[in-house]
């Protein structure tokens, strides 16, 4: 029931937004028998030939003796990708007609969560299906060769995960798009000196240079290990209320995720070259 409300919600705000829904129902195998899964897939301009994804999950952990809500895991990444869509709607849909080749996709995935153990057959099933579904469907004959699949068009993944906690640490996983963590760091950097970002002494510190090769497994395993480039920011280490009955609205930081808000809108407008005023931005914020 709480997935299903959290589906119609999010479908609902990305229609009200005008883009493109398409949700991926599909059965999967779980040991708790065959389930129905969905996920919804949120895309500005689908006939574009490459993608900047955005990605979450919205399922919530199973439990039969506990109410899990799941606000940092992940309820507060779907918040956050979907108040991204809209600050930056008319910023994005006037870039959509100047450069229509490259746009924003969101991905809400179901499913991310294991019934019973986490192993691969009993976890990501909606990323597992949707990497595998793609890989087969052919890329569009306008935008490449032949041969090529419909996960070409990814240019850059971003998966949000366990985000809304206090002091979180981001580091990068991955040396194909360290450079790209790296955005993060100068952006944080830059909007610490215009004193927009909240913390102890007046910033933060987010974002560290570490690379740590090897990650976390979660939805982006099933891309990576398809070639997709990926950028995972997950909080490390994990919120001291992961699985458990306390990662609920009670627990979190609201000054972290709106200065999280401001650096991943911000990447986004930098990643798609928007073409936005500093303070019209910031005031979507304030």
């Amino acid at each position: 029931m709480v997935e299903s409300s959290a589906r119609s919600y999010i479908i609902d705000s990305m229609k009200a937004l005008q883009w493109d829904v398409e949700v991926d129902s599909f059965l999967d195998a779980t040991p708790q028998g065959y389930k129905e899964f969905a996920n919804v897939i949120a895309t500005l301009n689908p006939e574009a030939c490459q993608r900047l994804v955005l990605a979450c999950h919205y399922d919530s952990k199973f439990s039969r003796n506990e109410t899990l809500l799941g606000a940092t895991d992940a309820a507060v990444p779907c918040a956050m990708i979907i108040h991204l869509a809209r600050v930056l709607d008319r910023q994005l849909k006037i870039q959509q007609t100047k450069n229509a080749h490259m746009t924003l996709q969101l991905i809400f995935f179901d499913g991310e969560e294991a019934f019973q153990k986490w192993m691969s057959t009993d976890s990501l099933y909606g990323s597992r299906h949707l990497a595998s579904k793609w890989e087969q469907e052919p890329h569009d004959s306008e935008c490449g060769e032949n041969g090529t699949s419909q996960l070409d068009k990814i240019k850059m993944f971003l998966l949000l995960d366990l985000l809304g906690a206090e002091n979180p640490r981001f580091i990068s996983y991955f040396l194909g798009t360290h450079g790209v963590h790296t955005q993060f760091i100068y952006i944080e950097e830059r909007l610490n000196s215009l004193h927009e970002l909240e913390g102890p002494g007046g910033k933060t510190n987010y974002f560290k240079t570490s690379l740590s090769p090897g990650f976390v497994q979660d939805d982006h395993t099933p891309f990576v290990e398809r070639g997709v480039p990926v950028l995972h920011l997950v909080t490390n280490p994990f919120p001291e209320t992961w699985h458990k009955e306390t990662d609920d609205g009670n627990h979190l930081d609201y000054t972290v995720i709106n200065n999280l808000n401001k650096i991943v809108s911000l990447f986004v407008a930098q990643y798609l070259h928007l073409d936005i005023e500093k303070h019209v931005f910031l005031q979507a914020f304030n």
